[in-house]
């Protein structure tokens, strides 16, 4: 019975020896812990770059984990929506014509090279002559794609969506008209069925430009024509300045003649008897 109490009083010291032990070295660690929190969250809040870098592999393992998707995905596809190809991936007269139109209107060339390679595919489908479509296209909205005016034509072809929405349905709806491939293709549309109209293609440019029935285009046509013309001559190697020559029109010689012919001219007068 003794050596049982003896016993008994051993392991409880043992117990309690271990516990004790056990309770200070878990106080110690939490202190630890604790200490290592605080300097952690001491220089997390310092530094900048270290809190951006924690936040962004949090959200992508929340992400992973839980399917969740807070708004910052990546969105890979993106590039494949872009109007944009490589200057290096077309043919040298398409090339040349695609840098030539970067320099002269201040677009960058990618997606300057996708509209000149369009303009060859729905030129040849419309049996228009890709440079015309590219003139237009200058000479309209200087290749803006968001361009508009104030009779509501939009895009890089000016076309009137109000009048032509029945043309971009198949594209979507009239919001297609400011995709720069869309708006080129119904332009092209707009532009042959013009031409087709009106028996030429001066005539068609007049029409297409809103002045079929007055003839006076403000000298729309001529240049779209010079524009054309300059084009044509890039394709075919020569070198061309891209200060354009003004024309008549430009230098106001055109309303200087008009005003002048409005004017009576003097008459010799009649010999005495």
């Amino acid at each position: 019975m003794q050596l049982f109490e003896s016993i008994k009083a051993s392991v409880k010291v043992i117990v309690a020896d271990i516990g004790q032990g056990f309770f200070l070295i878990t106080h110690s660690g939490l202190a630890l812990l604790g200490l290592a929190v605080f300097c952690f969250f001491l220089i997390f809040s310092t530094q900048t770059d270290l809190r951006d870098n924690v936040e962004v592999q949090l959200i992508d393992w929340l992400q992973n984990r839980h399917g969740l998707d807070f708004g910052f995905s990546d969105d890979a596809e993106a590039v494949d929506r872009a109007t944009a190809v490589d200057p290096r991936d077309l043919t040298k007269e398409q090339a040349a014509i695609a840098l030539w139109l970067s320099r002269k209107y201040r677009v960058a060339p990618e997606p300057l090279s996708a509209l000149v390679v369009e303009a060859y595919a729905i030129g040849k489908q419309k049996k228009l002559d890709p440079t015309l479509l590219l003139a237009v296209m200058a000479i309209e909205s200087g290749f803006n794609p968001f361009a508009q005016s104030t009779m509501g034509a939009q895009g890089l072809m000016q076309v009137r969506t109000e009048v032509h929405s029945e043309k971009y349905d198949k594209f979507g709806g009239e919001f297609a008209a400011f995709d720069p491939v869309a708006n080129l293709r119904v332009g092209a549309l707009v532009l042959r069925e013009a031409i087709d109209r009106n028996g030429g293609l001066e005539p068609g440019l007049r029409q297409y430009v809103g002045a079929g029935n007055s003839g006076e285009d403000g000298g729309y046509v001529g240049k779209v024509l010079a524009e054309q013309q300059r084009l044509q001559d890039i394709a075919n190697g020569k070198p061309v300045s891209i200060a354009a020559p003004k024309t008549p029109a430009d230098d106001g010689l055109v309303d200087l003649w008009d005003k002048a012919k409005n004017y009576t001219t003097v008459t010799e007068s009649p010999s005495q008897p």
